[in-house]
């Protein structure tokens, strides 16, 4: 855009500064010329008087009309007459007739005329250099108004990729650019039903498939140990299918789980935290209270960062909407685990609410019910847990797997999501 603008600029300097400038520079010679022309026709009228009135030549009589430092020369009946110094090399002539077979020439010094010239070129190049600079300066400050908008875009685009589905409440007074950012939130939100949805339909899978293999492999050892003896065999063979069915079972739950978790990477807790404090800092003070931060250097876990801060960003979300006062952020070590806690001083979760809190749908101030559903689902993910520690006041325990001894920071795990 700024290359854009200085073009045009550029352009519209080269196809009217130019023009401009010839413009100025003849107008300059042209008023000189008219005005020595005009003196010199006063001039020739006066001497054509004096003939006639059969009087001598007297150049003292028109002394007053000629400009300094010019020189007047008058040619009539083959005499020459002269008034003035002589004007320098290449001067500035006009010459006009006279009624009596005559001619009037004033010829003036060409400096002063080069001197006005160049004065008006510096003025043409002084406007063309201002339009450059004012040029500069919109284009400047235009393409910065937008730019930061499309880097906050890009950037939202990118952590939707990632895993991140908040939605982003700034907006920056391009249309345009809040049309695209409506879009990521309505694209944020479908994703997340869509993650939601698809941790809801495996564990009913998960959840349905074992209890039909259960009940058949309890069938199954009763025909074994009771019936017949070729019953038994086929009961045992089938008993055996059974159970081989059970361990492709676990295998297909697992790879799903791998190839959710296919991004995730041994994490810097304390350092993902700081960062998202500063990030909901800003909005907490804008709506009269503080973010609290407690959190122990070097928690390393084995955890999605999209994920994490996904999770992290509904139960500050949660804390905000529902909750009063400071709202604290901590993070410690537990027993092989990382702990990371989110409470508030409000009034809690009521007790007949406690064990619905998880329930996709449940709202208790009118909200759609989603985030902290969403939000065990994501943490489950990565196999942690999220927990209701405290009900009055409320306060949420994030519990991640400690990260082993052999995991590198920003290394992700290599994950087999082909199923066994």
């Amino acid at each position: 855009m700024l290359q854009a603008t200085l073009l045009a600029v550029a352009v519209t300097v080269l196809v009217l500064g130019l023009p401009l400038g010839f413009s100025a520079l003849k107008v300059v010679e042209d008023i000189t010329r008219s005005n020595l022309s005009t003196r010199a026709q006063q001039i020739a009228t006066r001497l054509d008087e004096q003939i006639a009135a059969g009087r001598p030549i007297d150049l003292s009589d028109v002394r007053l009309v000629v400009p300094d430092e010019a020189r007047l020369t008058v040619h009539i009946r083959g005499r020459e007459y002269v008034l003035g110094p002589v004007p320098g090399e290449d001067p500035v002539v006009e010459t006009v007739s006279m009624v009596q077979s005559g001619s009037v020439r004033l010829a003036v010094p060409s400096g002063p005329v080069r001197t006005r010239q160049l004065q008006m070129a510096g003025v043409v190049l002084m406007l063309a250099v201002l339009s450059a600079g004012t040029g500069t300066l919109v284009a400047t400050l235009t393409a910065r108004r937008l730019a930061e908008p499309l880097r906050h875009v890009a950037a939202r685009a990118n952590r939707l990729g990632a895993g991140d589905f908040r939605s982003d409440p700034k907006r920056h007074g391009v249309p345009e650019l809040d049309r695209v950012a409506d879009a990521l939130d309505a694209s944020g939100s479908a994703l997340s039903h869509l993650v939601q949805r698809e941790r809801e339909l495996i564990g009913d899978v998960s959840h349905q498939l074992r209890s039909r293999l259960t009940a058949l492999q309890l069938r199954l050892e009763t025909l074994a140990e009771t019936g017949e003896e070729a019953t038994a065999e086929e009961a045992a063979a089938a008993l055996e299918q059974a159970e081989r069915l059970s361990g492709v079972l676990d295998d297909l739950l697992a790879a799903a789980t791998a190839a959710r978790a296919r991004d995730a990477e041994p994490l810097d807790v304390s350092n993902e935290l700081g960062d998202v404090a500063t990030e909901w800092r800003e909005l907490l003070r804008s709506a009269g209270r503080t973010l609290r931060l407690r959190v122990e250097e070097g928690l390393l876990a084995r955890a999605t960062p999209a994920r994490l801060r996904e999770a992290i960003g509904v139960l500050l979300d949660n804390a905000v909407r529902h909750g009063e006062g400071p709202v604290t952020l901590a993070a410690r070590h537990g027993s092989g685990t990382v702990v990371v806690e989110v409470s508030d001083s409000g009034p809690g979760v009521p007790e007949q609410l406690v064990h619905h809190v998880f329930e996709r749908g449940f709202s208790a101030g009118g909200s759609t019910g989603v985030g902290l559903a969403l939000a065990r689902a994501l943490v489950e993910a990565d196999g942690g847990r999220l927990e209701l520690s405290s009900a009055r006041p409320a306060m949420f325990e994030v519990f991640l797997p400690v990260a082993r001894a052999d995991d590198v920071l920003g290394m992700p795990w290599k994950t087999d999501s082909t199923p066994r």
